[in-house]
């Protein structure tokens, strides 16, 4: 009972921790805009997440002992892949950072980040709750 508490939880902190590696990258990309040659990175999680949830991550909660399983539970095993872009460049030097994009990206980073965390912090008022039976 109490490792299911955490699960939510959990995969929000994978969450978070995606996140924040993906800001790490996007700024990498951002201050090499003008380095000869610097090819931009990106980061890989919900693909990964995704296919996880579809081979049976999730798992469901069973309310009685006669209810079926659902899902294995693997999604714990996911982790954030940093690849390189390869794409063309549109520029004589090599570079393929396009700055407007990695703003847009920025952005929608902080956002989900923004998101998770209000999720995460709703977690927590909800088990403070629980904790102080309500009062």
């Amino acid at each position: 009972m109490w490792n299911n508490m955490f699960k939510p939880m959990d995969i929000l902190q994978k969450g978070l921790s995606a996140n924040w590696m993906r800001n790490a990258v996007i700024r990498n990309n951002i201050a090499n805009v003008e380095t000869p040659g610097f090819k931009a990175s990106d980061l890989e999680f919900e693909t990964l997440f995704k296919r996880a949830i579809e081979e049976g991550g999730f798992v469901g909660r069973r309310t009685h002992e006669r209810h079926r399983e659902i899902g294995t539970g693997n999604l714990h095993n996911i982790r954030p892949r940093i690849y390189q872009r390869r794409d063309l460049s549109m520029r004589y030097d090599g570079n393929n950072v396009d700055i407007e994009s990695e703003n847009v990206k920025l952005a929608q980073t902080q956002i989900q980040y923004n998101t998770i965390m209000e999720k995460l912090n709703s977690e927590i008022r909800r088990l403070r709750m629980a904790i102080s039976e309500g009062r």
